[in-house]
């Protein structure tokens, strides 16, 4: 009985309890992104930033969870398929995609969407509009979920991968995948609002320990490189997650990694961060680690806003908006004619006292709403022309000036 109970007090010594929104145990890809990322599809078109990262050990899943196989689809790809089919939903915006990929290796990073990835040297710079970004590296415009999961295949391919004791394809680089949600309204205006979105999404490369995957040589190398990056992500975590240390200096610089991730930690952006972990005993130690690692991130407060620019339309564009508001005009009273000569045949049934079910009523309703429509468009065709014609005096008095100072007119 006193060795049960040593036995109990040796174990107990090994209980960590741990906190998080969501426990995923062998759930298929389609839950584990319903549960993580779906909620982000809305927020991102309406302009805010977000990201999703996966961290864990090597082997643990990381990489299957983000980029999946060609029979299960990973978050990457899912989340692309729901993204293009809330924008084939929306009549009211344009909206423009692009995506870009790329890989840190050696704490260098390499554009993974041209053939040459290996020769590419990126380098980060600060932008005071769009914060950090990567100077010279691919984006391509993209119309649809097929075209992305090609763009993905083909850089998944291009990216570093090598056989260790721990993973047979372990990925010796961080991942990162970008998308850029540009987005106007429909209607033609002289003052465009522009929403611009931005969803990282980063798969990155496995802690490792040099005694369990027996790497030499160059992988050692890699994986010393790797761990360095990601104690720089740990320590800006800490600084960022400690109440006590609020307004303190955080270490962004301290790796590539880290300074890309500068807005997804502590920025403007809505941030998820997935855990992978596995249940092997041998990787006992890097369970509570990784566990540690993302307890921490849990207590980081971000508050996001959405990234919205005004643009204000040049006079040569007014002439533009003027004929596609007579267009508009066209098809409204087209419309309304339509509806005026072909109205919908009653049936000449004996009176009954009863709620009228036609749909006339609605069609009356719809017809008045046209037309407030078309007086309102006709409005701002008018109020348009006279701001044509007022800047086209305007121009001609200073021409008329301009000569007149020249000595070009005698008066």
């Amino acid at each position: 009985e006193s060795d049960g109970k040593r036995l109990d007090v040796l174990h107990r010594s090994k209980e960590k309890k741990f906190f998080f929104d969501r426990i995923l145990n062998d759930k298929p890809q389609e839950e584990v992104y319903q549960q993580t990322c779906a909620h982000l599809i809305k927020p991102i078109l309406e302009g805010f930033n977000a990201t999703v990262f996966a961290y864990g050990t090597t082997g643990s899943g990381k990489t299957y969870t983000m980029v999946g196989t060609a029979e299960s689809h990973g978050i990457m790809v899912l989340t692309l398929r729901d993204m293009f089919a809330a924008i084939s939903k929306d009549t009211e915006r344009e909206y423009e995609l692009k995506v870009s990929y790329v890989e840190i290796y050696n704490e260098v990073i390499h554009d993974l969407l041209v053939h040459n990835s290996k020769d590419t040297y990126l380098e980060l710079r600060d932008d005071p509009l769009k914060s950090v970004t990567i100077a010279g590296v691919t984006e391509t415009k993209v119309e649809d979920s097929k075209q992305v999961m090609n763009l993905l295949l083909q850089g998944n391919k291009r990216r570093t991968t090598e056989a260790t004791n721990a993973n047979q394809t372990s990925s010796r680089s961080h991942a990162v995948f970008q998308i850029m949600v540009s987005s106007k309204d429909r209607t033609k205006s002289t003052n465009v609002e522009i929403l611009n979105g931005k969803l990282s999404l980063i798969d990155l490369a496995g802690s490792e320990r040099g005694s369990v995957t027996e790497n030499r040589g160059i992988r050692l190398m890699e994986g010393a490189k790797i761990n360095r990056s990601l104690l720089s992500l740990a320590n800006c975590i800490n600084a960022l997650g400690d109440k006590a240390k609020k307004g303190f200096f955080v270490p962004y610089r301290d790796s590539k990694l880290t300074r890309m991730l500068k807005d997804s930690l502590g920025g403007n952006c809505k941030t998820v961060m997935i855990t992978t972990v596995s249940p092997a005993n041998s990787q006992y130690e890097e369970t509570v680690n990784t566990l540690k690692y993302a307890n921490r991130a849990k207590n980081i407060k971000i508050k996001a806003i959405p990234n919205k620019k005004m643009v204000v339309m040049h006079i040569s564009a007014y002439k533009h908006i003027i004929s596609d508001l007579r267009d508009e005009i066209e098809r409204l009273k087209a419309h309304i004619k339509t509806n005026t000569v072909n109205p919908p045949k009653m049936h000449s049934d004996p009176v009954v006292v009863a709620k009228c079910t036609c749909g006339r009523g609605d069609d009356e309703e719809a017809k008045r709403q046209m037309h407030k429509e078309v007086a309102q468009v006709y409005d701002d065709i008018m109020q348009l022309e006279q701001a044509l014609i007022e800047l086209d005096e305007q121009n001609t008095m200073n021409s008329i000036e301009i000569k007149k100072r020249e000595g070009k007119i005698l008066i």
